[in-house]
This record gives C-alpha cells, sequence and structure tokens, in this order.
C-alpha cells in the first residue's frame, strides 16, 4: 500500500516538476505493490497463517492502493484527471463484484481483462515509456492538449475493467445457478 501511494504522488508530481525519476519511481510503487501482495499470501499460505482476518487485511490496502495509483495518474502530466477518478471506482467495483460473489457462495473470480494484475502492467508500461522517451513522444495529440499516453492507459483501464466486471458477474451468477 505504501509503496503505491508513493507512486501516486510521483505520478500526481509529474505534472508539477516533469522529471523522468517520477515516472520510474511510479513504476516501480506499481510492481513492489504486487510482488508484496504476492509474497504475503504466499506466505500465508505456506506458514499455514491464512485466515478470514487476513483476507480482510489484504483487501482494504489493496482498495487503498489502486486509488492512489489511478488517482495519482489522473493528475499526472498528460492525464486525465475525471478518468483517473473513473478508473479508481471502476477497479475497486471489479473487487468488489468478485467479494460479493463469493460471499453469495461463488468460488473466488480472478478473471480479467483488468485485474489488479492487469491495472498495474498498463500503469508501469506507460511510466517505463515515460522514464527513457522524451516528453514529446508521449502526448496523442499534435497540438499539446495535455492528452497523454497516461490518459490513453486511464481509458484502456476503464474499458478493461467495465469489460471484466461483466465477465465476472456472468462467471459469478454461473457459478450460482
Amino acid at each position: 500500500m505504501c509503496a503505491c501511494i508513493v507512486a501516486g504522488i510521483a505520478l500526481a508530481a509529474t505534472s508539477i516538476a516533469y522529471d523522468r525519476i517520477l515516472w520510474l519511481v511510479a513504476a516501480l510503487g506499481a510492481q513492489l505493490r504486487l510482488s508484496a501482495n504476492m509474497l504475503d499470501g504466499m506466505v500465508a499460505l505456506a506458514s499455514g497463517r491464512a485466515s478470514k482476518t487476513g483476507e480482510l487485511y489484504n483487501e482494504v490496502p489493496d482498495r487503498i492502493s489502486d486509488a492512489a495509483v489511478f488517482i495519482g495518474a489522473g493528475f499526472a502530466w498528460g492525464g486525465n484527471i475525471t478518468l483517473g477518478y473513473i478508473a479508481t471506482i471502476l477497479s475497486i467495483f471489479t473487487a468488489y463484484v468478485r467479494a460479493a460473489g463469493k460471499i453469495a457462495g461463488a468460488p473466488n473470480e480472478f478473471c480479467g481483462p483488468m485485474a489488479k494484475q492487469h491495472r498495474m502492467l498498463v500503469i508501469t508500461l506507460i511510466c517505463l515509456y515515460s522514464t527513457i522517451t522524451p516528453r514529446s513522444w508521449q502526448m496523442i495529440t499534435p497540438d499539446d492538449s495535455q492528452f497523454g499516453l497516461i490518459t490513453l492507459g486511464l481509458a484502456v483501464i476503464v474499458a478493461g475493467c467495465v469489460i471484466t466486471i461483466i465477465r465476472r458477474l456472468n462467471r459469478i451468477a454461473h457459478a450460482l445457478k
């Protein structure tokens, strides 16, 4: 969670003081989140310490992490604030659908195309691209109207989350029948 909060701050800071290091910090933060999350789960399972309380404390920081990264991306250089908030809402709703399905008695549904690791991959790739390329290569429109790759990435995340939500709902409904 802390890694994603730092990543979100780094993303937002690119609109104030454009620096390639900020993009790199954001990419590393997103990937550190995934690594820490994976290791935490693996240790809990391997040590026999997995619990319902552990599941709860695993989910809440994930939602904070999504919000930090996507809101930060919305405020980033070339970002779109509205898409950042929409991506945040839809990523949280994607997880909510999975959790609601589990509560209803269906197995956990982690299908994509925009599950947590896919969302972080989109952000990571754009951040790495922004780290190594000139600023002018990051704009989609030639008139420099602040429609950058990060906005495109957020749009991809939004569209992918909508598809993921529909797929998960269908699969959960099928499993509950």
